[in-house]
């Protein structure tokens, strides 16, 4: 080979090497420090610390939630990319690397509170906009527990029915996975749907708004599939060739594996991808009457294997394109979110079994999100979202159904999906009822806080650390405040009758009426029906 050649080959192949190789950062983490970030769905494991032994990498793994490249700590210290992440606390040390990019780091005052405001600013600044505001206001329903798979019109109206002569106040009702024939088919299934037209008119007459579950898969061997296919709208089979262009290759529709099957795969890496598929959403508004979407999956691992887009894309760079859809639609929620902080989007916790380990889990996970930036929040289903857990009614816990419906009156949504009325006793159905209540009596502050963090990037509801960070509230984990004025103490183990809450100094009137001196942490009782929140006066 000519040498000037040779020379230019491997010049090249070290000028590649060099630009993918991506940024690190080491730091030594203070005996007394604390840190959270990186995975909603792993809130719970914090807040980490100098005796930690875990390790995270965000490149393709979202982890069935939101995520976010920022890590923050109780001394101010913060880590920052706008690319994927790995993170390892191990040994008294913080290791962050990332494939590309650079890793933005450093320390902005002295606790968690200071960390948090600079880096909102600064990264993910709110825009100003808010979600539908009955997201907020009102409790939300959805089918998904009660009908799972046969979605139909004549018990979803029935559930409907039910919520009001029950004496639930109307909001959002979210029908669920399996409404269409076929993924990827814009029309309601003509077996299970007579007249979905007329039915979302009755429940609009009800006072409900109506979301439909959404998906970026299309069924293979399908009509709209072939026309997908040949209008090249399709994520593409790779042939492990490095760096193919999408212009160059006549490969297959790649099928992807879910949790549904196996689909083809919506390239919304294409601009002529996204301009279709909000034509097929706003069908479903103009010709039916739909209000908004709730978009499921859009993880960061579907997009790990051998794919080819119209844009080069990392896998997390998909999921950012699926949930830059919704942002037309102030109707909308999210469960698998990448770097879409201070965005007018709803972001819920991803599904949770029915069992008191889960149940522990809402709050801390709740409180990562807000840490991260996700402000318009949700803690997925009450009693749980996972409905494999709800296959047995002999496996049902009333109490844990209860309880967790306490947890989620005071968080800026409320979601109910399994009816209380079928699966509970007249005396337990009533305290979520009453919690039911208590959401909308709470809405307008819910709401004014949500407005006032689309201009601030301040979370609407704080874990203790981000709102008294000088108060040594860092490892509490199952009480939380409610703007800066509403502390609220759940019971989340079962058959506790009792808790220990953590008061922050001031004065504090409970909902039973009792004054509280803080600065201290007591013990109060709390039966069943009791949900203890406090206000600072």
């Amino acid at each position: 080979m000519n040498k000037g050649i040779l020379f230019i080959t491997l010049l090249l192949i070290a000028t590649h090497l060099f630009a993918q190789k991506g940024d690190e950062v080491v730091l030594n983490i203070d005996q007394d420090e604390y840190w959270w970030g990186g995975l909603s769905s792993k809130g719970h494991e914090t807040p980490y610390d100098a005796t930690s032994d875990v390790t995270y990498d965000l490149w393709g793994d979202n982890q069935g939630n939101q995520a976010q490249p920022l890590l923050l700590s109780s001394k101010g210290r913060y880590i920052w990319s706008e690319d994927p992440i790995k993170y390892s606390f191990e040994k008294g040390k913080l290791t962050v690397t990332g494939r590309v990019g650079k890793i933005h780091h450093g320390k902005e005052g002295d606790n968690l509170r200071d960390a948090y405001e600079f880096v909102c600013k600064k990264f993910f600044p709110s825009n100003g906009e808010i979600p539908d505001e009955m997201l907020f206001t009102h409790p939300q329903y959805n089918t998904w527990i009660e009908l799972m798979y046969d979605q139909n019109e004549d018990d979803i109206l029935k559930y409907a029915e039910d919520i009001i002569s029950k004496g639930y106040p109307p909001g959002v009702i979210m029908i669920d996975d399996n409404w269409q024939e076929n993924y990827g088919t814009w029309k309601f299934s003509t077996r299970r749907f007579t007249d979905p037209k007329g039915m979302i008119n009755k429940l609009h007459s009800m006072g409900f708004k109506v979301m439909l579950w959404i998906c970026p898969f299309v069924s293979p061997d399908s009509e709209v599939f072939r026309y997908l296919a040949k209008e090249g709208m399709l994520l593409l089979e790779g042939d492990n060739t490095p760096d193919v262009h999408w212009e160059n290759t006549q490969n297959k529709a790649a099928i992807i594996r879910w949790w549904n099957g196996a689909s083809a795969c919506l390239d919304l890496s294409n601009p002529k991808t996204q301009k279709w598929y909000q034509e097929q959403m706003d069908y479903l508004v103009d010709e039916y009457g739909v209000d908004g979407f709730k978009l499921d999956a859009g993880d960061a691992r579907f997009y790990t294997g051998d794919i080819i887009s119209f844009n080069k894309s990392t896998p997390n760079d998909h999921t950012t394109y699926f949930a830059e859809i919704g942002l037309k639609y102030p109707l909308n929620e999210y469960r698998a979110s990448w770097k879409m902080a201070g965005l007018p989007l709803v972001q819920r916790l991803r599904d949770k079994a029915h069992n008191w380990e889960d149940l522990q889990k809402l709050i801390p996970d709740q409180m990562s999100q807000s840490v991260m930036g996700y402000t318009y929040t949700c803690p997925d289903m009450i009693g749980g979202g996972e409905y494999q857990s709800f296959l047995q009614a002999s496996t049902m816990d009333e109490e844990l159904v209860v309880r967790s419906a306490q947890v989620h009156a005071l968080m800026p949504m409320m979601q109910f999906s399994v009816a209380p009325w079928r699966v509970l006793s007249k005396e337990n159905q009533a305290i979520c009822l009453e919690m039911a209540k208590l959401h909308e009596k709470m809405g307008p502050m819910i709401l004014d806080l949500a407005k006032h963090a689309s201009k601030t990037g301040e979370p609407i509801v704080k874990p203790m650390s981000l709102a008294f960070p000088e108060s040594g509230f860092e490892t509490i984990k199952d009480q939380f405040m409610l703007g800066d004025e509403i502390l609220v103490a759940p019971v989340v183990e079962k058959g506790a009758r009792s808790r220990t809450v953590a008061f922050p100094k001031g004065k504090w009137e409970g909902d039973d009426g009792r004054i509280i001196k803080g600065g201290k942490t007591l013990e109060i009782q709390v039966p069943l029906e009791r949900l203890p929140y406090f206000k600072k006066m």
